[in-house]
């Protein structure tokens, strides 16, 4: 996989997690990438530049780079992924369309929701296997055109953990939750980091079976959540930095916090080891990504764009992104993860702005007379008058 797209997926997704509120919530940078990589491409400008420099893109090459990104993905073993775009039957196409968008991604659209909405909803519940069954957009504004990309990812723990019920006496997780816990040998699977916004940062890798895995970061108790997830963004690129539980076990007495949310303890096992316990998680939101469009290269394209508008190598028709939804779920559980995200990118039609100037405005309404001439001889044909009008209304 290109390590400049992946790089610029890590990016997208760091500067996005800097505003998110301050809740439980989950995001898909990955979903938005090769969205704006490929509107970049059909972009006009200054709309181009703003999409390329939010996907990191040379925006000549960023429907083929949105392309192999999701070819790359279907090569995993835990992940699939997919790109799909609908044009509304009635709109003219640039010539150009083709070359930005390859046809085995076009569906119709009639316009009607009542026809659309069941096959976009098909579509999106075909390539999550069902945990999303709605596609995140609404057609009742006349959309145009239709972007939309989906992603699957399911795995399970090489060394599942078990699910015990625990409750929390105080504090604000304070009651009872579903709990995780499991032990491993493995002690580089926790590495201690020293971050710029995060200061120290734990970080734990929990290994799926094939290709895909979780990792999981805290942060010292008075460090920002959101500069904690930059941390780890940071750490995932970086999987060998930092030092190693294994560096880390030795470094200090039992009872000695090693690294946020690790102490030194004890066990009666044979070998070393790291137990690692948390509560289990399902997060399921929709974000509106038209509240932080600025990271996503979206200012200039979802606004007004005159007669020329902002797609022109997509249509002569003048279009704008007129919405830009994700919707997006997570769940850790004892035996595994699973996650999937719709995005869609809808096109409207540009209302058209026209200047507004003097006019004469002449009424007929009193008796007037008329002449009837050749044009270039001006030779009368017929003349008359009109006193009253003739014919009555229906």
């Amino acid at each position: 996989m290109d390590a400049d797209v992946v790089r610029a997926v890590n990016e997208l997704t760091s500067r996005w997690a800097r505003v998110l509120p301050a809740e439980n919530t989950v995001i898909a940078g990955l979903g938005v990438w090769p969205l704006i990589a490929l509107l970049a491409a059909g972009a006009d400008e200054p709309g181009r530049t703003e999409l390329a420099a939010a996907a990191g893109v040379d925006p000549s090459t960023g429907a083929t780079d949105a392309i192999r990104l999701i070819e790359a993905i279907e090569r995993s073993s835990d992940l699939h992924a997919a790109l799909g775009v609908w044009v509304d039957e009635q709109l003219k196409l640039a010539e150009t369309f083709d070359s930005v968008v390859p046809a085995p991604l076009v569906g119709m659209l009639t316009g009607k929701p009542a026809v659309d909405k069941p096959k976009l909803d098909a579509w999106a519940a075909e390539h999550t296997d069902d945990l999303i069954r709605e596609m995140p957009v609404d057609l009742n504004g006349g959309v145009e055109l239709l972007l939309a990309s989906a992603i699957l990812l399911r795995t399970k723990w090489v060394r599942p953990f078990t699910e015990q019920t625990r409750r929390v006496q105080d504090g604000p997780w304070i009651g009872s939750w579903k709990w995780l816990e499991r032990s491993t040998t493995d002690l580089d699977s926790v590495r201690r980091y020293e971050h710029p916004s995060a200061a120290w940062l734990t970080v734990v890798t929990v290994a799926g079976d094939a290709d895909v895995d979780v990792l999981l970061g805290i942060g010292q108790p008075q460090t920002d959540l959101a500069d904690v997830l930059e941390g780890l963004l940071d750490a995932a690129a970086d999987p060998d930095g930092g030092l190693s539980g294994a560096e880390l076990i030795d470094q200090g007495d039992v009872g000695w916090e090693a690294a946020p949310g690790v102490r030194i303890g004890e066990t009666t096992a044979s070998r070393q080891q790291v137990q690692v316990s948390l509560p289990a998680f399902s997060i399921d939101v929709r974000h509106d990504l038209m509240k932080s469009r600025e990271i996503f290269g979206l200012t200039t394209v979802s606004s007004d764009p005159g007669a020329r508008g902002h797609f022109s190598a997509l249509s002569p028709t003048p279009l704008r992104i007129d919405q830009a939804q994700q919707r997006v779920l997570a769940r850790f559980f004892a035996t595994g993860f699973e996650a999937a995200a719709v995005t869609a990118m809808a096109m409207t039609r540009a209302a058209m702005v026209t200047g507004r100037e003097r006019r004469l405005e002449v009424a007929f309404d009193r008796p007037f007379a008329f002449v009837a001439v050749l044009r270039d001889s001006r030779l009368p044909i017929v003349a008359g008058r009109v006193e009253v009008p003739t014919e009555p209304g229906a």
